[in-house]
């Protein structure tokens, strides 16, 4: 036998040396190849447009870049061990590590699976939807490795039909105990599977009114038109009738103006082509209407209305404002006079007055004998 091959014969810590030496040769393989095959699966997988990649292949992609470092050094050690005949405890070891390293890279690929999922659902991906989607990633996340948890023990010989049913009992303790919480937890889950309103949105909520900041698992904030803000649970906002104004295409003005009678018919014919101009005048409007409602006692009472194609409500104020501005200059212009508030009082010289009725008297008592 030549002199090598005896020294791959000497004994180490229980294992000859040519069996140190193909373990070695195993984990550096593992170690090696698999970060390897990675990077040519994600070459392969970048080939394609990023519009045109098949939903597979962009999930086999994504799934791919979501390997666990941690995983594949415990798969090159469990290969490692294999090579190797070790006591039956230190092979128990390397067992319960590839079966926790397995349920650690299954769930971490479960939850980049539904990430991927919701970012297919949502191409545009919008900033606003971020509260929504925190709150179901929770819930799944909770789920997840709730069951992997479950599964892991029952790969490593643990007896977890007590623990289930225990589980069970304590769970509905639990639930009675913490009925609000469960229930703001499910109507979270409600509003970011359903997305009645983003994070970002105008809302209105009974009187109460302001823009939404932040969509969490018990409570919704609000951030109100005066300034503070406010604290809704999701169970009572759910329970409420909500007027998303954060979604209208478009905001509507309604108003009155009030048109003197001094004005003679050839100017009161150019009111409503003089609101018109005005408000097509503004960017983003488009006009309705203008038409008399009423021919009042004091005043010709018009009536005004326009939308603004924007849904912020700033918008449309900026818009009211601009729109007036020039209806006072084309009235300038054109001598349209605006009605102003007045009081008519008729004065009666009081001699006169004492004198009639003085006479009414008179009359009255009938002819003197």
């Amino acid at each position: 036998m030549p002199h090598w091959l005896q020294i791959l014969n000497l004994p180490l810590w229980g294992q000859s040396l040519s069996d140190w030496a193909l373990a070695a040769l195993a984990f550096a393989l593992t170690v090696t190849l698999i970060p390897l095959l990675r990077r040519y699966l994600r070459a392969k997988a970048a080939t394609y447009a990023g519009e045109d990649q098949p939903p597979a292949i962009a999930l086999f992609a994504y799934l791919v870049q979501h390997t666990s470092r941690v995983v594949l050094w415990t798969a090159a050690l469990f290969a490692a061990e294999k090579c190797l005949t070790l006591p039956a405890q230190i092979d128990r070891v390397f067992g319960v590590l590839i079966i926790v390293g397995i349920g650690l890279q299954v769930g971490i690929w479960l939850l980049a699976a539904v990430r991927f999922a919701i970012a297919r659902s949502q191409p545009g991906k919008d900033p606003r939807l971020a509260g929504s989607f925190n709150v179901l990633m929770f819930t799944v996340r909770l789920l997840v490795w709730t069951v992997l948890t479950l599964l892991v023990l029952e790969n490593l010989g643990v007896n977890i039909t007590a623990l289930v049913a225990g589980l069970g009992v304590g769970g509905i303790a639990i639930a009675l105990a913490m009925q609000t919480v469960l229930g703001d937890l499910f109507a979270s889950l409600s509003i970011a599977l359903d997305r009645p309103f983003a994070v970002g949105d105008w809302l209105r909520v009974d009187d109460l009114e302001g823009t939404v900041e932040r969509i969490g698992i018990k409570s919704t904030r609000i951030r109100s038109v005066t300034g503070e803000q406010l604290i809704i649970s999701n169970t009572d906002l759910l329970k409420s009738r909500i007027h998303n104004l954060g979604r209208m295409s478009e905001r509507r003005a309604l108003f009155p103006i009030a048109i003197s009678y001094e004005n003679p018919p050839a100017l009161l014919e150019q009111v409503p082509k003089l609101i018109e101009a005005a408000v097509r005048s503004h960017p983003g409007t488009i006009f309705g209407y203008c038409l008399l409602q009423q021919i009042g006692d004091a005043a010709l009472n018009y009536q005004v209305y326009f939308q603004v194609q924007h849904h912020e409500a700033f918008d449309l104020v900026l818009a009211i404002d601009a729109v007036n501005r020039r209806i006072l200059s084309l009235f300038h212009q054109a001598g349209v006079r605006l009605a102003h508030p007045m009081r008519v009082i008729h004065v009666q010289d009081r001699s006169t007055a004492g004198a009639i009725s003085h006479a009414l008297a008179a009359d009255r008592a009938g002819p003197t004998p």
